[in-house]
Protein backbone atom coordinates (compact mmCIF):
# COMPACT_ATOMS: atom_id res chain seq x y z
CA UNK A 1 0.00 0.00 0.00
CA UNK A 2 0.99 3.37 -0.73
CA UNK A 3 -0.38 6.37 0.67
CA UNK A 4 0.00 10.33 -0.90
CA UNK A 5 -0.53 12.48 2.46
CA UNK A 6 -1.04 16.35 1.69
CA UNK A 7 1.78 15.96 -1.28
CA UNK A 8 2.22 19.07 -2.99
CA UNK A 9 4.54 19.70 -6.47
CA UNK A 10 4.64 22.13 -9.25
CA UNK A 11 7.09 23.53 -11.27
CA UNK A 12 7.40 26.57 -13.94
CA UNK A 13 6.83 26.22 -17.83
CA UNK A 14 7.65 29.60 -20.16
CA UNK A 15 7.47 31.43 -17.19
CA UNK A 16 4.15 29.64 -15.43
CA UNK A 17 3.25 27.80 -12.57
CA UNK A 18 2.67 24.05 -13.57
CA UNK A 19 0.68 21.69 -11.01
CA UNK A 20 1.35 17.88 -10.70
CA UNK A 21 0.04 17.69 -7.11
CA UNK A 22 -1.82 20.19 -5.02
CA UNK A 23 -2.48 19.20 -1.68
CA UNK A 24 -3.34 15.46 -2.58
CA UNK A 25 -3.83 12.74 -0.02
CA UNK A 26 -5.30 9.21 -1.76
CA UNK A 27 -4.14 5.86 -1.38
CA UNK A 28 -2.95 3.02 -3.73
CA UNK A 29 -4.32 0.11 -2.11
CA UNK A 30 -2.09 -3.47 -2.10
CA UNK A 31 -1.49 -5.96 -4.37
CA UNK A 32 -3.49 -4.07 -7.09
CA UNK A 33 -2.74 -2.84 -10.12
CA UNK A 34 -3.70 0.81 -10.78
CA UNK A 35 -3.60 2.99 -13.91
CA UNK A 36 -2.61 6.56 -14.30
CA UNK A 37 -4.00 8.39 -16.93
CA UNK A 38 -4.08 12.43 -18.10
CA UNK A 39 -2.40 14.57 -20.81
CA UNK A 40 0.99 14.73 -21.90
CA UNK A 41 2.60 17.34 -19.28
CA UNK A 42 -0.07 16.22 -16.31
CA UNK A 43 2.41 15.24 -13.79
CA UNK A 44 2.35 11.68 -14.29
CA UNK A 45 5.94 10.37 -14.47
CA UNK A 46 7.09 13.12 -11.89
CA UNK A 47 4.53 11.63 -9.71
CA UNK A 48 5.94 8.19 -10.14
CA UNK A 49 9.60 9.79 -9.34
CA UNK A 50 8.01 11.14 -5.98
CA UNK A 51 6.60 7.94 -5.03
CA UNK A 52 10.38 6.37 -5.59
CA UNK A 53 11.95 9.11 -3.79
CA UNK A 54 13.97 9.92 -6.88
CA UNK A 55 11.70 13.48 -6.65
CA UNK A 56 10.98 15.43 -3.60
CA UNK A 57 7.89 16.86 -3.85
CA UNK A 58 7.40 20.45 -2.37
CA UNK A 59 5.01 19.54 0.67
CA UNK A 60 3.57 16.60 2.33
CA UNK A 61 4.97 12.86 2.20
CA UNK A 62 4.69 9.93 0.69
CA UNK A 63 4.13 6.27 3.06
CA UNK A 64 5.21 3.35 1.32
CA UNK A 65 4.19 0.23 3.36
CA UNK A 66 6.18 -3.08 1.53
CA UNK A 67 8.78 -2.61 -1.24
CA UNK A 68 8.56 -0.31 -4.25
CA UNK A 69 10.45 -0.12 -7.85
CA UNK A 70 12.04 2.13 -8.93
CA UNK A 71 10.14 3.41 -11.83
CA UNK A 72 10.40 0.19 -14.15
CA UNK A 73 12.62 1.47 -17.50
CA UNK A 74 14.09 4.17 -15.99
CA UNK A 75 17.79 3.96 -16.51
CA UNK A 76 18.77 7.18 -15.42
CA UNK A 77 20.31 5.62 -12.36
CA UNK A 78 23.05 2.98 -14.06
CA UNK A 79 26.39 3.94 -13.80
CA UNK A 80 27.62 4.98 -17.50
CA UNK A 81 31.36 3.33 -17.34
CA UNK A 82 29.50 0.13 -15.76
CA UNK A 83 29.21 -3.19 -18.13
CA UNK A 84 25.60 -3.41 -18.09
CA UNK A 85 26.38 -6.77 -16.28
CA UNK A 86 28.45 -4.67 -13.46
CA UNK A 87 25.25 -2.59 -12.54
CA UNK A 88 23.45 -5.29 -12.57
CA UNK A 89 25.39 -7.04 -10.08
CA UNK A 90 25.48 -3.68 -7.97
CA UNK A 91 21.76 -3.76 -7.51
CA UNK A 92 22.00 -7.31 -5.94
CA UNK A 93 24.27 -5.93 -3.98
CA UNK A 94 21.74 -3.13 -2.64
CA UNK A 95 18.84 -4.71 -2.98
CA UNK A 96 19.90 -8.20 -1.18
CA UNK A 97 18.76 -10.56 -3.43
CA UNK A 98 20.85 -13.22 -5.28
CA UNK A 99 23.36 -12.07 -7.30
CA UNK A 100 23.47 -15.11 -9.53
CA UNK A 101 20.35 -15.34 -10.20
CA UNK A 102 19.63 -11.47 -10.89
CA UNK A 103 22.41 -11.70 -13.78
CA UNK A 104 21.23 -14.86 -15.29
CA UNK A 105 17.42 -13.20 -15.32
CA UNK A 106 18.45 -9.56 -16.84
CA UNK A 107 21.17 -11.55 -19.61
CA UNK A 108 18.00 -13.79 -20.77
CA UNK A 109 15.83 -11.52 -20.47
CA UNK A 110 17.15 -8.29 -21.69
CA UNK A 111 18.50 -10.01 -25.20
CA UNK A 112 21.52 -7.73 -25.00
CA UNK A 113 24.22 -10.30 -26.30
CA UNK A 114 27.91 -9.41 -26.04
CA UNK A 115 26.90 -5.99 -25.17
CA UNK A 116 25.77 -6.84 -21.55
CA UNK A 117 29.43 -7.04 -20.96
CA UNK A 118 29.80 -3.59 -22.57
CA UNK A 119 29.71 -0.31 -20.63
CA UNK A 120 26.24 1.19 -20.35
CA UNK A 121 27.88 4.79 -21.98
CA UNK A 122 27.42 2.83 -25.46
CA UNK A 123 24.16 1.54 -25.12
CA UNK A 124 21.20 3.21 -26.72
CA UNK A 125 18.49 4.25 -25.37
CA UNK A 126 16.15 1.47 -26.15
CA UNK A 127 19.08 -1.19 -24.67
CA UNK A 128 19.26 1.03 -21.69
CA UNK A 129 15.71 0.78 -21.21
CA UNK A 130 15.60 -3.13 -21.72
CA UNK A 131 18.57 -3.31 -19.13
CA UNK A 132 16.29 -1.29 -16.64
CA UNK A 133 13.29 -3.61 -17.28
CA UNK A 134 15.04 -6.60 -17.32
CA UNK A 135 16.43 -5.96 -13.66
CA UNK A 136 13.18 -4.64 -12.64
CA UNK A 137 11.93 -7.56 -12.99
CA UNK A 138 14.33 -9.60 -11.64
CA UNK A 139 13.82 -8.20 -8.47
CA UNK A 140 10.43 -8.76 -6.40
CA UNK A 141 8.62 -5.86 -5.36
CA UNK A 142 5.27 -5.81 -3.56
CA UNK A 143 4.47 -2.28 -5.89
CA UNK A 144 6.03 -1.74 -9.39
CA UNK A 145 6.17 1.42 -10.71
CA UNK A 146 5.66 0.89 -14.52
CA UNK A 147 6.49 3.92 -16.60
CA UNK A 148 5.48 3.09 -20.35
CA UNK A 149 7.68 0.79 -20.78
CA UNK A 150 6.29 -1.80 -22.94
CA UNK A 151 6.68 0.70 -25.84
CA UNK A 152 10.58 -0.34 -26.12
CA UNK A 153 11.75 -2.93 -28.12
CA UNK A 154 9.78 -4.85 -31.29
CA UNK A 155 6.56 -6.71 -31.41
CA UNK A 156 8.11 -9.55 -29.73
CA UNK A 157 9.66 -7.41 -27.06
CA UNK A 158 6.49 -5.40 -26.35
CA UNK A 159 4.81 -9.37 -25.83
CA UNK A 160 7.36 -10.94 -23.79
CA UNK A 161 7.58 -8.04 -21.50
CA UNK A 162 3.74 -7.55 -21.19
CA UNK A 163 3.77 -11.30 -19.98
CA UNK A 164 6.31 -10.63 -17.30
CA UNK A 165 4.15 -7.76 -15.55
CA UNK A 166 1.22 -10.30 -15.67
CA UNK A 167 3.20 -12.57 -13.53
CA UNK A 168 4.74 -10.19 -11.42
CA UNK A 169 1.26 -9.05 -10.65
CA UNK A 170 0.00 -12.18 -9.64
CA UNK A 171 2.35 -11.80 -6.49
CA UNK A 172 2.18 -7.80 -6.62
CA UNK A 173 0.72 -4.58 -7.06
CA UNK A 174 1.47 -1.74 -9.90
CA UNK A 175 0.97 1.83 -10.37
CA UNK A 176 1.10 2.14 -14.24
CA UNK A 177 1.45 4.77 -16.75
CA UNK A 178 0.45 4.36 -20.01
CA UNK A 179 -1.09 5.74 -23.23
CA UNK A 180 -1.85 2.80 -24.72
CA UNK A 181 -5.34 2.27 -23.52
CA UNK A 182 -5.47 -1.45 -24.82
CA UNK A 183 -2.64 -2.25 -22.49
CA UNK A 184 -4.30 -0.16 -19.32
CA UNK A 185 -7.51 -2.31 -20.08
CA UNK A 186 -5.63 -5.62 -20.02
CA UNK A 187 -3.20 -5.19 -16.91
CA UNK A 188 -4.85 -3.00 -14.75
CA UNK A 189 -8.10 -3.50 -12.60
CA UNK A 190 -8.10 -0.01 -11.51
CA UNK A 191 -7.69 3.48 -12.25
CA UNK A 192 -6.96 7.16 -11.64
CA UNK A 193 -7.00 10.45 -13.93
CA UNK A 194 -4.35 13.00 -13.10
CA UNK A 195 -5.65 16.95 -13.95
CA UNK A 196 -4.35 19.71 -12.89
CA UNK A 197 -2.97 18.73 -9.52
CA UNK A 198 -5.65 16.44 -8.47
CA UNK A 199 -6.66 12.75 -8.95
CA UNK A 200 -9.72 11.14 -10.23
CA UNK A 201 -9.94 7.37 -8.46
CA UNK A 202 -11.42 4.69 -9.96
CA UNK A 203 -12.17 1.19 -8.90
CA UNK A 204 -13.30 0.48 -12.08
CA UNK A 205 -10.25 1.30 -14.75
CA UNK A 206 -12.62 1.16 -17.47
CA UNK A 207 -14.65 4.45 -15.63
CA UNK A 208 -11.16 5.87 -15.32
CA UNK A 209 -10.42 5.27 -19.75
CA UNK A 210 -13.81 7.08 -20.11
CA UNK A 211 -13.04 9.66 -17.80
CA UNK A 212 -9.72 10.34 -19.48
CA UNK A 213 -11.16 10.10 -23.38
CA UNK A 214 -13.62 12.64 -22.34
CA UNK A 215 -10.81 14.77 -21.20
CA UNK A 216 -8.62 14.40 -24.26
CA UNK A 217 -11.79 16.03 -26.46
CA UNK A 218 -11.50 19.47 -24.43
CA UNK A 219 -8.58 21.60 -25.31
CA UNK A 220 -5.50 21.44 -22.87
CA UNK A 221 -5.39 24.34 -20.65
CA UNK A 222 -3.32 27.68 -21.52
CA UNK A 223 -0.01 28.05 -20.49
Amino acid sequence: MIELRNLSKAYHVKGERKLVADNLSMTFPAQTAVAILGRNGAGKSSLLKMISGAMEPDRGEVKIHGTVSWPVGFAGSFHGELTGLQNVRFLARVYGVDTGELVDFVEDFAELGGHFRMPVRTYSSGMRSRLAFGASMGIHFDTYLIDEITAVGDAAFKAKSEMMIQARLKEAGAIFVSHALGQVERLCTEGAVLENGQMHYYTDVAEAIRHHQELMKSPPPAL
